[in-house]
């Protein structure tokens, strides 16, 4: 399928494993420290509004197939579903430290826990899983200290810095340094297709106020409406944050650019399922 991109040169690549069709970021793979993906809507078993690789238990499809798209996301990177704990995603900026009592979690049990949009952990084989429709999926990896990061951040955790957050929390647990952590920002809207209004653009101009900033993430369209580059505004906050840009992996790829392709809340008029986000230790 003929993708849609929105920078050069490529930054997230195509793979495929026998139906299952996903992308993955070169700048992690190369640490050789985790197992990761990112998921497309090919390769799975859910059918009408859910096709094919539905992710989500709470959107109408049925649960068999949920359970079978799951199965062989599993098989793609070489885990059980029973490694993987998911998130509780409410568009907070709030971090959960993730242990293998949390595995299958999600899933096979029932989630213990609310209001969570980033896991942590430092445990070998957990799988993080975190879930999206044109939200902003946060891929961290301490390379010094062998621990991982993967959040949620819609507009709201951008603005309130979800990014930072889920590095202070692995500071405080693994005592991560920015400076060791090697990030990537996944598909997501991008800005062309982002329109926001001007209660959420005056929330962004606040928050990236230095010289700059604001031009850079927003373009006023006019009748109060906004483009917003939820991409270029993580960039910012990782930075800010003290992560090294070259340490940084933007994607190229908008989920609403390419409907067919990844779910869209926008481009479906909410009628979609989800996209996952996959990130291991080995």
């Amino acid at each position: 399928m003929e993708l849609r991109r929105k920078l050069s040169p490529m930054q997230v690549k195509q793979n495929r494993k026998g139906e299952v069709e996903y992308l993955t970021f070169p700048l992690l793979e190369k640490t050789g420290l985790v197992r990761h993906l990112f998921s497309t809507r090919l390769g799975g078993v859910s059918e009408d509004i859910w096709t094919s690789m539905n992710l989500s238990y709470s959107r109408g499809d049925k649960k068999e197939s949920v359970d079978e798209n799951y199965r062989r996301i599993a098989d793609v990177l070489g885990c059980k579903v029973s490694d993987i704990v998911c998130s509780d995603q409410t568009h907070t900026t709030n971090v959960r430290v993730v242990d293998r009592k949390d595995c299958g979690k999600g899933i096979l049990t029932a989630k213990d826990y609310t209001d969570v949009d980033g896991l942590i952990t430092n445990v070998p084989g957990i799988v993080l899983a975190t879930f999206y429709a044109d939200c902003v999926p946060l891929f961290f990896i301490d390379t010094k200290n062998k621990a991982i990061g993967l959040s949620h951040s819609g507009w709201r955790g951008t603005v309130g810095r979800m990014g930072q957050r889920t590095i202070e929390a692995m500071t405080k647990e693994y005592g991560t340094k920015a400076e060791d952590v090697v990030a990537a920002i996944g598909p997501s809207i991008c800005q062309t297709c982002y329109e926001v209004s001007e209660d959420v653009a005056d929330a962004f101009y606040k928050e990236f106020a230095r010289p700059g900033q604001g031009d850079a993430i927003l373009y006023a369209k006019g009748n109060e409406k906004y483009q917003l580059d939820l991409w270029n505004a993580n960039q910012i906050v990782l930075e800010e944050a003290g992560v090294k840009p070259e340490h940084i992996q933007v994607t190229d790829l908008c989920t609403c650019c390419n409907p067919d392709y990844l779910f869209s809340h926008r481009a479906s008029h909410g009628k979609r399922g989800n996209l996952g986000a996959f990130l291991g230790l080995l």
